[in-house]
């Protein structure tokens, strides 16, 4: 079941320092829209905690002993849970961003965040946004440029995309607009909108995008987006 609209988002703040849960606690609480509902200090703990406290949104560490917040989110995924994941990290290299986006987590920040920014982060998770750090977009993008990373067809792959992937179907101009408008935090509505075409068009171009990529939600096809060049840095 989906968040009420109106109502506050509730938060699950999950990190293996107490300093740290307490301050993002107190610095969420002065939020008007957001309600910290409890804090764990490991994946196996948030996994709990989820089924209990039912978060729209938990702010996922990724380094933890026991669980890891990798393994949390795979759990939370295999389970249904409806809750967006939000990854907060000091780590934005490839052997942490790569598996915790496959993962299903909606976003990818680093807590070197501003506090506004760590708000419009949650709460477009909440509405089912996807964020990404720009740190963590470049270097999603930078796989385009490894030695054995070529463009589609080209020479020093034919046939293959930048990761080397066998051949992929290319994304239609509206499509190319639609993930685009995606990866700036546009909803489906305000996509809609702005392209002059139907929200239930807008959702069946995004069935599509994730079939050409091979993947399940909004926040993977961005990655994957940039991870194909598709989209760049802003």
């Amino acid at each position: 079941m989906g968040r009420v609209t109106g109502s506050s988002i509730r938060l699950l703040i999950v990190d293996d320092h107490p300093v740290v849960r307490d301050g993002l606690t107190g610095m969420f609480t002065s939020a008007p829209d957001v309600e910290v509902v409890g804090q764990a200090g490991d994946g196996s703990e948030a996994v709990r905690l989820a089924q209990v406290l039912r978060p729209d949104v938990i702010l996922m560490d990724l380094r933890m002993p026991g669980m890891d917040g990798v393994a949390a989110i795979t759990e939370l995924a295999g389970q249904g849970h409806a809750a967006r994941v939000l990854v907060l990290t000091t780590y934005d290299t490839d052997s942490y961003v790569l598996p915790a986006i496959e993962a299903g987590a909606t976003g990818y920040l680093l807590k070197d965040a501003p506090r506004d920014e760590l708000l419009r982060a949650v709460r477009a998770a909440a509405g089912g946004q996807a964020v990404l750090a720009p740190t963590v977009a470049a270097r999603l993008m930078s796989r385009l440029r490894e030695p054995d990373g070529g463009p589609p067809g080209g020479p020093g792959h034919p046939g293959r995309d930048a990761l080397g992937h066998p051949g992929w179907e290319p994304l239609s101009q509206r499509e190319l607009e639609i993930l685009e408008l995606v990866a700036s935090g546009t909803t489906n509505r305000e996509a809609a909108a702005r392209l002059f075409i139907s929200e239930a068009t807008v959702k069946t171009h995004l069935l599509h995008i994730y079939a050409k990529l091979g993947v399940n939600d909004r926040a993977a096809a961005v990655a994957e987006g940039y991870n194909r060049g598709m989209l760049k840095p802003r």
